[in-house]
């Protein structure tokens, strides 16, 4: 389902992400979680590509295994990173033909130890990348005629290789110009930074849907992980102060992180958020609990049954 379909103005979204497994003992633990949120019925699910696109096949699998075998609508990442156009160009072809409706255009991560230059890539920043699938579906290739709704991402607490922050708007501002039709932010733990991008995305004449990235905390090692996976997080100080207080009951951790992003989201709710995103680790446990408090089950299951 095209994108434009799913964000719909009276209602905001409900969204997961999972990384592409690298063992088939871990593809059938990932399956499991994904059948178990499938009950909960998200508006899309996005799953992620390897830095360097070292899961690239791993993330086609995937995305087409749960195109072909749940309710789902898969969303799969695309990066600029060690690809060349012709290569892009089949990716997407494979996509249209098993109608997969969306793509999340990004810049993408450089391969870790290998040695990397970025001036060698076709796409040199994403917005190149939404300029090519925007042109890729004037091509009507794709069965929809719309082509592919195309996804970029925003980042609340400034991009980690873009310090001057007027610059990166203008980054943004770029791949909404190109063509994207909605963003999709990095997490973070303060919904300041989020409200404040947003109206910032506002006076610089952004004018798509902004999806809340969020990632519930379940563990205190956890932390670290998190804030390299985001490039950098910021922890506000009565996060901190609350995980440290219960640092080794690891139970306890759990129910602080899940209950701090269970905080966050109420109040992305109440001040008219277009969609949340959540960021799961290929975990099911924590994001379940979280729609269950919000009510979010019911009010979907409702709607898929009137329609």
């Amino acid at each position: 389902m095209h994108i434009h379909d799913i964000i719909r103005s009276d209602s905001p979204t409900f969204s997961f992400e999972f990384f592409p497994p690298k063992t088939p003992a871990a593809a059938e633990s990932l399956y499991q979680t994904i059948r178990e949120l499938e009950a909960y019925m998200p508006h899309f699910v996005s799953v992620t590509y390897g830095a360097g696109g070292s899961t690239r096949d791993l993330t086609h699998d995937l995305v087409e295994r749960i195109q072909t075998t749940t309710k789902l609508d898969p969303i799969p990442h695309l990066t600029c990173v060690c690809h060349k156009e012709e290569e892009v160009q089949s990716i997407l072809q494979r996509y249209a033909k098993n109608s997969i409706g969306n793509i999340l255009a990004l810049g993408g991560d450089p391969p870790r130890g290998l040695a990397y230059d970025r001036a060698t890539d076709a796409f040199q920043r994403a917005a190149d990348l939404v300029t090519f699938i925007r042109r890729f579906n004037e091509s009507g290739e794709h069965p929809d005629p719309r082509g592919f709704g195309i996804g970029v991402a925003g980042f609340p607490e400034g991009h980690p290789a873009t310090p001057n922050r007027l610059l990166e708007m203008d980054h943004l501002k770029a791949k909404v110009d190109a063509g994207a039709d909605y963003i999709v932010t990095q997490l973070f733990f303060d919904n300041r930074d989020f409200y404040d991008f947003r109206e910032r995305c506002q006076l610089a004449g952004i004018r798509v849907p902004i999806i809340a990235g969020i990632m519930p905390i379940t563990s205190f090692s956890g932390c670290k992980r998190i804030a390299e996976l985001a490039g950098g997080a910021r922890f506000p100080a009565r996060l901190l102060r609350a995980l440290q207080r219960c640092e080794q009951e690891p139970e306890m951790v759990t129910r602080v992180g899940v209950h701090f992003a269970l905080e966050q989201c109420h109040d992305l709710l109440d001040n008219n958020v277009a969609g949340i995103h959540f960021y799961t680790l290929n975990k099911s446990d924590a994001t379940r609990t979280i729609f269950d408090s919000l009510g979010i089950p019911r009010r979907r299951w409702a709607e898929a049954a009137a329609t």
